[in-house]
């Protein structure tokens, strides 16, 4: 195969479908966000997958953008930097969990069970600094902004299926009108609809088929047609 931008957004289907499934895997086998689970392999496991899963869904949501660029206008743009910003962060947060948090149970596990406390939503009273305000900025800005706004620019572009793009703008608005229902760690499954929508518009990109995947280089035409031509 080629290395021509087609392929490369059709590879970046595969990117965006695996970060979806990725996101389901983890909210599965998540351990509980407890100090004692730090230390275990599972918790490690879960949050080499969070790296991956973070990697993976900025390549998957770039080949998403890139393949409807000129449909989606400044809507799309805006909603493809707020989640790639969300992507990259959580890259980061994914990075000090697997592998700095569980070096520092057992030194620091006042500062380590304050972290987890970012994420469960269970302060801890440990001064954390900007970390707290940086990773709500990710959640509200990144996730819920980003995921409208690239929700609403892919439905409307029409160049991927349009209710993918409904659904991951109605997936990012889910947690935060019924989170407060359900009991962490159960709110994990929120995150389906989310992975439904970016594995779906990942398999659109990959399944799809187009014309000629680049403009043939002048000059490099067959030399059979060179000779005809000169007749």
């Amino acid at each position: 195969m080629k290395t021509t931008a087609t392929n490369l957004i059709r590879w970046a289907g595969l990117a965006a479908m695996g970060t979806g499934i990725l996101f389901v895997v983890i909210q599965v086998i998540h351990p509980l966000d407890v100090l004692s689970s730090v230390t275990t392999p599972q918790w490690t496991i879960v949050h080499y997958l969070g790296i991956a899963m973070g990697l993976l869904g900025m390549l998957g949501i770039t080949g998403i953008y890139a393949r409807q660029v000129e449909e989606t206008g400044w809507l799309g743009l805006a909603g493809f930097l707020l989640l790639g910003f969300f992507y990259a962060l959580t890259t980061a947060f994914q990075f000090v969990e697997a592998l700095i948090s569980p070096v520092l149970a057992t030194a620091a596990p006042q500062y380590v069970e304050g972290f987890l406390g970012i994420a469960s939503g269970h302060a801890t009273g440990f001064d954390l600094g900007a970390l707290p305000l940086v990773y709500t900025i990710t959640g509200l800005a990144g996730y819920l902004l980003g995921g409208v706004l690239f929700g609403i620019a892919t439905f409307r572009a029409g160049v991927l299926p349009r209710w993918a793009g409904a659904l991951l703008a109605f997936a990012v608005v889910l947690p935060f009108f019924t989170a407060p229902l359900i009991a962490h760690p159960y709110d994990r499954i929120l995150a389906v609809p989310m992975a439904i929508a970016l594995a779906w518009m990942g398999y659109a990109l990959w399944s799809e088929r187009r014309g000629q995947a680049s403009e043939p280089v002048p000059g490099r035409a067959n030399p059979q047609l060179r000779q005809a031509g000169a007749k």
